[in-house]
């Protein structure tokens, strides 16, 4: 089983205001993820929320997804992941790693990564757009430990860059890996407004 983990528990201190309630044409960024997620090949949604967490639980339908709060948010985007991994199925036997401020991730793209991964079996499955690695990545369950103890600031980079060659670089057509939405100018840029 493949557990697709939205790590949307930040504070969006450089947005100014949450992320996941950024709005993504008549959907919020967490909304518009969980949508195309739901349309895709994975088999459960984890959302992990910490800053705002109410706020979001108000404003979105989270009936269909596992809901885990990071009381640690403050202490980055490790601590989301780690919390998520506490919290997930036992017989998952990988993540897709996905953050709420790449809203334009498509159902193609995930699925493509999740038929590499099933391919391959490899233990971690990157998708790379213009020969830069991006966004979702795919994380066997062999790897979660080193997650679960990855340096506080490194986070899932570290895992990355510590198994290299345990890495399967997933060539990608799509942009969606590499759009990042982290200020209001990247907002206004993609979506011609601000946020």
């Amino acid at each position: 089983m493949i557990n697709a983990v939205i790590l949307a528990a930040g504070e969006s201190k450089r947005m100014g205001k949450p992320k996941p309630l950024l709005k993504f044409k008549d959907r919020t960024f967490l909304e518009q993820i969980i949508s195309v997620l739901k349309s895709s090949d994975i088999d459960t949604i984890t959302v992990v929320l910490g800053a705002h967490a109410d706020t979001i639980k108000k404003s979105i339908d989270l009936s269909e997804t596992n809901v885990v709060i990071n009381k640690d948010y403050q202490k980055g985007q490790l601590s989301s992941l780690i919390a998520a991994l506490q919290n997930i199925p036992e017989d998952t036997e990988a993540i897709l790693l996905c953050l709420v401020d790449h809203p334009f991730i498509t159902k193609d793209l995930i699925n493509s990564i999740i038929a590499r991964f099933k391919q391959t079996a490899g233990p971690i499955i990157v998708p790379v757009f213009n020969k830069q690695r991006g966004h979702p990545t795919i994380f066997a369950k062999s790897l979660f430990n080193e997650l679960l103890n990855a340096p506080e600031d490194k986070g899932a980079r570290y895992v990355l860059y510590s198994n290299e060659d345990k890495v399967t670089e997933l060539e990608t057509s799509e942009p969606a890996a590499r759009i990042s939405i982290d200020t209001p100018a990247d907002y206004k840029l993609h979506f011609g407004t601000d946020p």
